[in-house]
């Protein structure tokens, strides 16, 4: 299914109210080069057999740049 993209109007809202999880898809060296902070890093390649570490009720964000 398509998933829908949020603006960053409402991640920084998010972010701000700590009520979504931000997660960095891009590699360890970029993630290491500058992250949202509380963001944790899961690469692209790794994130759908990562998926079941979160709650699925949890708002989630993935960002790659």
């Amino acid at each position: 299914p398509e998933i829908p993209r949020v603006s960053l109007e409402d991640a920084k809202a998010a972010l701000d109210a700590g009520s979504a999880i931000f997660v960095d898809v891009r590699s360890v060296e970029a993630y290491a080069g500058g992250h949202i902070a509380g963001a944790i890093n899961i690469p692209l390649a790794d994130l759908e057999s990562r998926l079941a570490e979160f709650d699925s009720n949890q708002w989630i964000i993935t960002y790659c740049t």
